[in-house]
């Protein structure tokens, strides 16, 4: 119960008044009073705000109960009242009830006040309670069904992206080296990835994303992504990048690690509009039980910190209590989506690492973020390249392409028909079956299907084929990965993904990579759906 309470006490009768006062004291209720008599002052006291609780008399010379009750809630509805009389009859009491009042109590029974007091602030403190929680809930609701709008959005956004990355990446490939048009290329597909990593944000925010989880070194992601990260950031703002000596192993996805990255140093920049300092840096660290604390989303333990420091304009409290708050943002409108904080807290929270923030006005931000150490090897380097020209003639093949979007479904037959695959295409599941059903020729050797689609999807699709066909081969493909190809949120260890929006380069080298694998060859770093 709060303390001191702020009575207000409607009663003529100072004695009466100075009795009320001693038995709350005496019943342990620290309050101070504010005593009125009439309605004008009855009304300039609830004006003045600040009021807990009104002790009122039920009738007074100029003034009665009932009327300062219906005052009182048409302007604080949840304000409770109890009234306090010697002439309140059964049958007054009863009405005073069912007019609103919290509990009446006799000037001769005043025991019972300090009792209905307590029960009076209990009562108001659970109604605060719940509505904090229904408000919750109606956030929550309101954030699924915002989460599954986004990645609904994302999901055909990165179908489009896909086409748009394809052909841009055909067109350059038939460009000479000296080609004027290469520029012009080269910016579609700048300005596709850029939109390619809202959506990823989406998909992240919405937890719809694949996430490919392996081992790996912070250093080496920081050192990959840096020119990127050097080109995000204006001339005037200094940048460093501080690898740290001997720093442990995490595991996490690349991908999405590179997120976060961009995502504070775009934070960083934006906080520095006259230019200054920022700092990346890394270091091994051992959280005890000291810093843990109250921190439930964190336990003891050996971390890598991943630090993020500018010498910007630093945030108040109160900006930093709402900053990872979806959509919230301190940009003007146009200027940010206010995804990019969640995003990266969504993705430390998946690696069970956390984030730490701190700021001060004027001197900067420094965001620390702890990523569980673990004691496995680093796997052996395989980077494999996304871009570039298409391989030459890959092979002869029968290819089966299922993909409801119609320009996605025309670029990857295009791309595979002209590096000698036979292809047949399928524009949902009940039509690759037909398809597969019908087909003559050499046997359908791999699947290249989209995993959500209208009257049957992927999965249920390969599932028939592969009941028929068990050698057969089956890649799937998607913006996102659903329950139905990720059941409990993990792929299976014999699944193929291939993620939207995919480059033609990519594509071809996933597939002759299938076909080229053997059953044994399937161990390789597990996929998660989040």
């Amino acid at each position: 119960m709060k303390s001191p309470l702020h009575i207000l006490h409607l009663e003529d009768d100072l004695n009466d008044a100075a009795l009320v006062r001693s038995i709350l004291k005496a019943g342990g209720i620290d309050c101070t009073t504010t005593l009125v008599e009439t309605h004008d002052a009855f009304v300039v006291a609830l004006e003045q705000g600040g009021i807990d609780l009104i002790l009122s008399d039920y009738s007074l010379p100029a003034f009665d109960g009932l009327s300062a009750l219906e005052i009182a809630h048409a302007r604080q509805p949840d304000l409770p009242l109890i009234f306090v009389s010697g002439t309140l009859g059964e049958e007054q009491a009863i009405d005073s009830l069912k007019n609103g009042a919290t509990d009446y109590v006799l000037k001769g029974h005043l025991t019972r006040l300090a009792p209905a007091v307590h029960r009076a602030m209990q009562e108001v403190e659970e109604r605060i309670e719940r509505r904090r929680l229904e408000a919750q809930f109606i956030e929550a609701q309101k954030m699924d069904v915002i989460g599954q709008l986004a990645g609904g959005v994302a999901h055909d956004f990165n179908n489009i992206l896909a086409v748009i990355m394809g052909y841009g990446d055909l067109i350059s490939s038939d460009l000479g080296p000296d080609s004027p048009l290469r520029k012009y290329t080269a910016e579609i597909r700048l300005a596709s990835e850029r939109a390619a990593g809202l959506t990823r944000q989406l998909l992240v925010f919405s937890r719809k994303q694949t996430v490919q989880s392996v081992v790996l070194n912070l250093n080496d992601v920081m050192i990959d992504t840096e020119q990127m990260l050097r080109r995000l950031i204006d001339e005037h703002i200094e940048m460093t990048v501080i690898p740290g000596k001997q720093i442990g192993c995490i595991k996490a996805d690349s991908g999405y690690i590179g997120q976060v990255l961009m995502n504070l140093v775009v934070n960083a920049r934006d906080a520095m509009p006259g230019g200054g300092k920022l700092t990346i840096a890394t270091t091994n660290v051992e959280l005890d039980e000291n810093y843990v604390g109250a921190r439930t989303e964190i336990s003891p333990g050996n971390y890598v910190m991943l630090s993020v420091s500018d010498t910007g304009i630093g945030m108040t409290e109160e900006v930093q209590k709402h900053l990872f708050e979806a959509f919230f943002t301190t940009k003007s409108s146009g200027k940010g989506t206010g995804l990019g904080l969640t995003t990266c807290q969504t993705i430390v929270q998946q690696t069970g690492g956390h984030i730490d923030v701190d700021s001060e006005i004027g001197k900067g931000t420094t965001f620390n973020i702890y990523f569980p150490r673990v004691e496995l090897p680093l796997p052996a380097v395989t980077k494999r390249a996304q871009t570039g020209p298409l391989p030459h003639a890959c092979g002869s093949e029968t290819l089966l392409i299922v993909e409801d979007d119609q320009a996605v479904r025309h670029l990857a037959c295009g791309v595979l028909e002209a590096l000698g695959y036979d292809v047949l295409s399928a524009s949902n599941g009940q039509d690759a079956l037909c398809v597969a059903q019908e087909h003559q020729g050499s046997p359908i050797q791999l699947v290249v299907t989209d995993v959500v689609m209208p009257l049957m999807g992927g999965k249920e699709m390969a599932a028939v084929l592969k009941s028929a066909h068990p050698d057969l081969k089956i890649l799937f493909m998607s913006g996102y990965t659903d329950e139905s190809i990720a059941p409990n949120g993990v792929l299976e260890l014999d699944i193929e993904f291939l993620p939207k929006p995919y480059t033609p380069a990519m594509l071809a080298r996933k597939v002759r990579k299938i076909l080229d694998t053997t059953p044994i060859e399937a161990d390789r770093p597990q996929v998660v759906h989040r």
